[in-house]
């Protein structure tokens, strides 16, 4: 039940809140004006990161309260998670990483001062005791690295880096960002149903249940055609808090593959920026160069229309969710294989068609060019 009452309180909170950062913004003079590396025709505010933001610490402090005055409500081991110092740590160095987003939605920080500002935010973390202490991978193999505190520390700084900026990058369409980290929020949660109830586990699904219903919430203003962006302070509070999460939550574990597990989930991001990286490398441009060519932009180009995209992207992070949490709980491979046909399935049937529609479009009847699909 407490699981649920922060959902619902981010949830309503976002729905309540997103409004007023909207006009808070306009003020500002926070405005993303279109230009030809973007996809929306109207100026739109930006900043809706801070409502997601405060929705979040608002519903978990709300939850801290529900547990203190009705202690039935969640495990007994709540009352003991809600105190604990790393759960302020989450909070607190997640908080400062928005800030550091609102600072580069108002003022444009170059590439590496926002990248210094991201890992004072991960050293702060890392002073709170949330860092990456094994390494497990597929075989089973596990590696200690508590011997090693400077190798630990500089793992954590990288992955909380990786996390959030593929979701930063990924932040290219209405909604888009908002659902993918929906999806991974609602994953880690159910991920944490499945292991137990310590207090890393519990920290994960209160900050997971509340990500879940915040990002729900947003969704209502951002999904296409969006009033508000979340803007850098919202990709980078999401991307950074759900790389927290997936450290306290799934990489503290010693099961099988757990290394992998928050990989598979956000494949679609991980490859998106992947290929990012190696694009603009390959073209000599530095690696925070914005270009047109990520994967929305690639469906767009084939045809799909915006929402038609963004709910792609949904659905291949659902699948490849579905794929990772049977890896973990499912003994039979049966499930994987299914889910691995229907996504092969999935991306042959929404991109080829489109693909050989265009070019049929594009050579036309009598071999001229015609009107290419897409914009």
């Amino acid at each position: 039940m407490i699981f649920l009452a922060v959902a619902a309180s981010a949830l309503v909170c976002c729905l309540a809140l997103t409004p007023l950062v909207r006009r808070l913004a306009v003020r500002a003079g926070a405005v993303d004006v279109p230009h030809d590396r973007k996809v929306h025709e109207e100026p739109t505010p930006t900043l809706g990161g801070l409502a997601i933001m405060l929705s979040v610490m608002v519903a978990v402090l709300l939850g801290r309260a529900l547990t203190a005055a009705f202690p039935r409500l969640g495990p007994e081991e709540m009352g003991a998670a809600f105190s604990s110092l790393q759960l302020v740590g989450i909070l607190l160095s997640a908080s400062l990483m928005a800030m550091v987003g609102v600072i580069d939605d108002l003022f444009h920080l170059s590439p590496w001062r926002k990248l210094a500002g991201q890992v004072v935010s991960a050293l702060v973390l890392i002073s709170f005791g949330v860092e990456i202490n094994t390494l497990t991978f597929i075989r089973g193999t596990v590696i200690d690295l508590s011997a090693s505190p400077v190798l630990s520390i500089f793992l954590t700084v990288l992955w909380l880096l990786i996390f959030t900026n593929i979701i930063n990058l990924i932040d290219g369409l209405d909604g888009l960002a908002a659902g993918v980290c929906l999806i991974t929020a609602l994953a880690f949660f159910a991920y944490g149903l499945n292991v137990g109830r310590d207090v890393n586990i519990l920290h994960a699904m209160l900050v997971s249940a509340a990500v879940a219903g915040a990002c729900l919430g947003f969704l209502r203003y951002n999904f296409n055609p969006a009033k508000i962006f979340m803007g850098d302070t919202g990709s980078m509070f999401l991307g950074f808090i759900l790389g927290a999460v997936s450290i306290q939550g799934i990489l503290k574990r010693t099961a099988i593959a757990t290394l992998f597990t928050p990989v598979i989930i956000l494949a679609i991001p991980v490859l998106d920026t992947g290929l990012a990286i190696l694009r603009r490398a390959r073209a000599g441009k530095p690696f925070h160069h914005a270009d047109k060519e990520h994967i929305h932009h690639r469906l767009l180009n084939i045809g799909h229309s915006h929402r038609q995209a963004v709910l792609i992207i949904y659905l291949w992070t659902s699948l490849l969710t579905g794929v990772a949490l049977s890896l973990e709980f499912v003994s039979s491979k049966k499930p994987v294989y299914i889910l691995l046909a229907v996504i092969l399935a999935s991306f042959l049937l929404l991109t080829l068609p489109r693909i050989w529609k265009g070019e049929r479009a594009y050579d036309g009847e009598n071999g001229e060019p015609g009107e290419r699909c897409g914009p």
